[in-house]
């Protein structure tokens, strides 16, 4: 009996561990899936509890409903891997694999800026914890007056249109609330503008203007001072505050960097286009874990796992991988009264305007706010729930598909 050892049941792990099992002769490949938290997190849903549109109860779910029959769920926490041999060590025992799949996903590092740990989530409010989007809740709900600062504080960090989506919604919530007029909203980013693809930022940059969002970029955190409500970058420039929203550092989990498969910062070493771990043979690597250079976001993860599993069963076959994963991320965007914005993009194509995903019918819009893509938003969380988490799969093609796309026309040199 031969073992493949999955680390990490949220979304990419869940999804590998479906769709291998669909492929694997239970009596010839046991699966083995480990985490140290029994509960599933529908992670695009915390930003929806500080506004009440969510709660707790909307997006979490027990992680064994989603395991498939033939995998055994292991809850235990991972202390480092063995490449040499090929053995995972977790706090209660350790596992022997022929193959691995890291899903270890990313954390939030507060204390990477002066000042910041001491007064996280009482001080300085977050949306990329349960606890944290859950008192940012109350925070918001008794905010009448003031200057609320969104902080981005360096990449990468969990899906990047997430701080942009806060501020369009937070436009919405303060002006349904009646005191819009008396609420300043701010971004403050390391980057250059609103996103980090020039033309989505263009577009994006529009719709954060009409609605009143200042912005200022190239903004590289530093320190954080609570005594006098500002923020500090390392050029010598302050931003004052009476709500700090932040998106702290991410960093990849610590039991990847101390088993040497990653860079500084936790990520595992992985090759863009195969997915193939580049410091260990047989190990594959999915979703906010990975160093490509794509979004860390839960649509990634789902078009990665169809590249890794079919990489990992041509290994067993032995044949080479396939370098066919093109960075595609979609990502829909809330952006307020009723509607939302859709982005389609990879490693080498930009956002573009257009419909998706049927060329010319949509039924969703890129690039614009529509009706159709709020509702497109709406109905994600089912999808996740019944149809990703469950390893079906769903109408979107895994790479990206310019068709419907309105493409920019080479430049005229007569």
């Amino acid at each position: 009996m031969r073992r493949i050892v999955i680390i990490g049941s949220g979304a990419g792990g869940t999804i590998v561990a479906n769709q291998l099992r669909g492929q694997l002769p239970e009596e010839e490949w046991e699966i083995v899936i480990i985490d140290r938290d029994e509960q599933h997190h529908y992670q695009p849903g915390y930003l929806f509890i500080p506004f009440g549109i969510y709660s707790r109860e909307d997006i979490l779910q027990p992680k064994k409903m989603f395991i498939p029959r033939g995998v055994e769920f292991v809850l235990d926490e991972v202390v480092r891997v063995d490449t040499e041999s090929r053995r995972v060590e977790c706090l209660r025992g350790s596992w022997e694999y022929d193959w691995l799949v890291v899903a270890t996903g990313a954390r939030v590092k507060p204390d990477e800026v002066e000042g910041m740990a001491e007064i996280f989530q009482t001080d300085v409010q977050n949306f990329y914890t349960l606890e944290g989007a859950e008192r940012l809740r109350k925070a918001l709900k008794y905010f009448t007056c003031g200057k609320v600062v969104l902080n981005i504080a360096e990449l990468p960090f969990k899906c990047p249109i997430a701080p942009l989506e806060f501020l369009f919604m937070a436009d919405w919530f303060f002006t349904t609330s009646g005191v819009r007029k008396q609420v300043e909203l701010e971004l403050v980013t390391p980057l250059g503008g609103v996103f980090t693809k020039p033309i989505a930022s263009k577009a994006l940059d529009v719709i954060a203007e009409k609605k009143g969002i200042n912005v200022t970029p190239n903004f590289s955190i530093a320190r954080v001072n609570a005594k006098d409500k500002t923020i500090e970058s390392h050029d010598g420039r302050t931003v004052g505050y009476d709500m700090l929203v932040s998106v702290p550092p991410n960093f990849g989990e610590s039991c990847i960097g101390e088993s040497g498969l990653a860079d500084p910062m936790g990520y595992a070493l992985t090759n863009k286009n195969t997915l193939k771990a580049e410091k260990a043979d047989r190990v594959f690597v999915l979703g906010d874990a990975t160093n490509v250079p794509t979004s860390k976001a839960g649509s990634v993860a789902h078009y990665q796992a169809y590249t890794l599993v079919e990489n990992l069963l041509r290994e067993i076959d032995g044949h080479e991988p396939l370098p066919t994963f093109d960075g595609h991320a979609t990502c829909f965007l809330e952006s307020g009264f009723g509607k939302a914005i859709l982005l389609d993009f990879n490693y080498e194509v930009e956002p573009l305007a257009g419909k998706f995903p049927f060329p010319g019918v949509g039924p969703f819009s890129l690039l614009r706010e529509s009706l159709a893509n709020h509702w497109g938003k709406m109905m994600f969380r089912w999808v996740y729930w019944e149809l990703m988490m469950r390893g079906k799969d769903l109408p979107l093609e895994n790479q990206m598909n310019l068709a419907g796309k309105v493409r920019q026309g080479a430049v005229c040199k007569v």
